[in-house]
Formats: structure tokens, C-alpha cells, sequence
């Protein structure tokens, strides 16, 4: 049951304090002399997840963008690397027009033309993720003509950011009920400091994404959960068996009575460029919610601490009651936003990067967001979508 009192938009009362509160009020559009929509990149999460929204957005719906104040509260305001190659893949996919861009320029234009179609290649030249230029530039090639590629190289398995085992293993499932339709191919991983890592992604084009009405509200039972712990380049075999039994002793314990499947691997030299440790624990409910934890190894760490982490980052998301954690939240906010039809979605408390997916998309479309809060203390998520149809496949219908 839902406690009507408690209904809030964007950040219940007693997280306030934690981050800054989104007004109830539409976000106020401002336009540059040109006509571009401007962009704040300053505030709420003030950084990536900014410029990953708006300009997915920008290039599905042609709206052309002024992005200001990029990163400007953090050590190196500005553009980074990885955020240059992800805006220029973009551009790359849409045609578009990308103004002032250079890594440190805290101001960017984007002036977006139609989607287009076949391969496209994107080379962080670090070991920047790549899962954060599929974030990206993913739900940007569901609107082209023909099945589009995108050939993506940096790092797979990086901290502060998705490892590719998330992405393929919690996200796809979830993300196909909404009707997407894409494959993964890990031709090579890569690790920092290097990256070198090489992921293929094949989309589907879709007339109009679907919103999901109710297998995001029920929790269900824990049933499964797996773990894949891995090692690759120099460092030695044993190392992925001591991820394993640590994240066993971890689990066993917590969830005695789940059903524990694990593979400890060493990558072939082929399959992986330079040395890594870490590992991706996904746990499964009787209703196909997907949680998952995930941990690297540090230098002079022992493997077993980055098993420990995950086992821990996995618990805590499935503490919050919620149907998602807090990673796949606001990965799904521009799926929400797109989709035709209502999505509903439990969660726990909002993180900083959700509401600031939600600011952007009530700034730059009409999809209706708000959130209520439940005597389990959980928060369900409402988006009425926009119902965007991809303008290729309504010519051809």
C-alpha cells in the first residue's frame, strides 16, 4: 500500500540533507540566440551523466543543445577524454554538428541531424569505459533505418563505472522488456590503465519502445545468484578461486538457502589485453528482478577483499526491497522516458545519478515523472513516456 502522505517528487524528506532537492516544477528552458536549449552541467550530479543524457536525447529527438559549466565543481572541470570520444561518437551516429570540443572545454553546441545507420567506432584510447559510451549512444541507434553497429574500444572492467558483465548479464535482460533488441560481442577486455578493450554492439532499430507496467514492482523471491571471477595477463589462476571462496563464505552466510553458482576463470591471452582481477555477482528473484555487485582488485590488495566487496555491494542492493539497485536505476530513466505507455519502478532511495536522468528528461521532453513512497520504504518510480516512434519505420508502415 502506497502512504499518500508521504508523496514527494524526486528526493524523499529524510535524504534531503544528502543531496539537493528537485523542485516540483518543470525545469525552466532557456535558449541560446541560435535557439539551442542550454544546458546547466553544473548541477545535481554535475558531471558525465549530464552530457550522456542530454546529448542521447539531443540526437534522438533533433533537439540541438548548449551544454555550460561542464564538470565546473569538480578537480578538472571540463571535458575528459572518455566524455570527447562518447559526444563525438554521437555526433558521429546523428550527423550532428559538435561545437567547442576539446578535452577541458567546460561549453559544447550539439546540433543534431537524422540517425543514421551501419557501423560506427569509438576509441577511448584509455581505459575509459566503454559501457559508459554504450549508455550513450545505445538507445541512439534503436531509432535508425537499418541493424547499426557500434564497435567500441577502451576499458571493460573499470572501477567508477558498469563492468561489460553488468551490462550483459542485469541490464540487457531488463532493458529488453521494454522492447530493445541488441547483442553483445567481447571480442577483447581491458583493464586500466590501458584499456585496449574491444566491444561490439548490434541494435535492432524499434518503431516505439514499451513501458513496463507491472514486472518492475513485484520483488518476488531470491532464487539464484551466480558470480563470475576472473584473472587475466600476469596474474595467476589460483588468485580467481580465492575471489570465489570469499564471495561463498560472504553469501552462504547472508542467504544460506539461495542457490550459489560460480565460475573462477583465467582469461585467454587473446581474449584480454593486460592484467586484471575482479569479479560481477548477479542474484536472481522468482520474478526475474536482477541485482548485481561487482568489485576489481586494487595493488597490494588481497584478492579475496574485491570478492568481499561485491558480496557486500550485492547485499546491499538487495537490502533496499527494491525490484532494481542503483545501478540499473538510472540506466532506465531514458527507457522510461521513451517508451510509450506507463513504467513503474521500485527502487530504494534515488541516487544522485537518477535524479539527475529524471531532471534532464523532464527538462528536454514531456514524460511525466514523480515518485511515492511505500510503508516498506521503498519508492515507486512513475514515468508516463513520451511514446517516441522511430520516424524510418512509421515512413516504411
Amino acid at each position: 500500500m502506497i502512504n499518500k502522505v508521504n508523496r514527494i517528487l524526486f528526493t524523499p524528506p529524510r535524504f534531503r540533507t544528502l543531496v539537493r532537492m528537485i523542485p516540483i516544477e518543470k525545469p525552466a528552458k532557456e535558449f541560446d540566440q541560435e535557439g539551442r536549449l542550454i544546458i546547466d552541467g553544473s548541477i545535481l550530479e554535475g558531471g558525465g551523466q549530464i552530457l550522456r543524457m542530454s546529448a542521447c536525447l539531443s540526437c534522438i529527438l533533433r533537439v540541438p543543445i548548449r551544454v555550460i559549466k561542464i564538470r565546473a565543481g569538480r578537480d578538472k572541470p571540463g571535458l575528459r577524454p572518455q566524455h570527447l570520444t562518447g559526444l563525438q561518437l554521437i555526433a558521429q551516429i546523428c550527423g550532428g554538428h559538435l561545437g567547442s570540443c576539446s578535452v577541458g572545454t567546460t561549453e559544447i553546441t550539439l546540433d543534431p541531424g537524422p540517425i543514421g545507420s551501419g557501423r560506427y567506432t569509438a576509441d577511448t584510447k584509455t581505459a575509459g569505459s566503454i559501457c559508459l559510451l554504450m549508455q550513450a549512444a545505445l538507445p541512439c541507434i534503436l531509432y535508425s533505418y537499418h541493424q547499426t553497429s557500434l564497435q567500441l574500444k577502451g576499458g571493460t572492467n573499470c572501477d567508477m563505472a558498469p563492468q561489460i558483465d553488468y551490462t550483459t548479464l542485469v541490464f540487457k535482460p531488463i532493458a529488453e522488456k521494454f522492447g530493445m533488441k541488441f547483442d553483445i560481442d567481447i571480442k577483447r577486455r581491458g583493464y586500466f590503465p590501458k584499456g585496449g578493450g574491444e566491444v561490439i554492439v548490434t541494435a535492432h532499430p524499434v518503431l516505439c519502445l514499451t513501458g513496463v507496467k507491472d514486472s518492475l514492482l513485484k520483488r518476488g523471491d531470491l532464487t539464484k545468484i551466480y558470480s563470475r571471477s576472473f584473472v587475466a595477463g600476469s596474474l595467476p589462476n589460483h588468485l580467481s578461486n580465492k575471489v570465489s571462496q570469499s564471495i561463498s563464505s560472504v553469501l552462504k552466510k547472508a542467504v544460506p538457502n539461495v542457490e550459489l553458482c560460480q565460475d573462477s576463470v583465467k582469461e585467454p591471452d587473446n581474449a584480454a589485453f593486460g592484467s586484471g582481477l575482479g569479479t560481477m555477482i548477479v542474484a536472481e528473484t522468482s520474478t526475474g528482478c536482477l541485482f548485481g555487485g561487482s568489485a576489481l582488485g586494487k595493488p597490494r590488495a588481497r584478492a579475496e577483499d574485491s570478492g568481499i566487496a561485491a558480496s557486500e555491494e550485492l547485499l546491499r542492493g538487495i537490502s533496499s526491497n527494491g525490484c532494481v539497485d542503483d545501478y540499473l536505476q538510472d540506466q532506465l530513466i531514458v527507457l522510461m522516458t521513451l517508451a510509450k505507455g506507463q513504467t513503474q519502478m521500485r527502487c530504494g532511495p534515488l541516487t544522485l545519478h537518477t535524479q539527475t536522468a529524471i531532471h534532464m528528461a523532464r527538462l528536454m521532453t514531456e514524460a511525466h515523472f514523480e515518485a511515492e513512497q511505500g510503508d516498506d520504504g521503498t519508492w515507486i518510480v512513475k514515468c508516463e513516456g513520451i511514446g517516441h516512434q522511430n520516424p524510418f519505420l512509421v515512413e516504411k508502415s
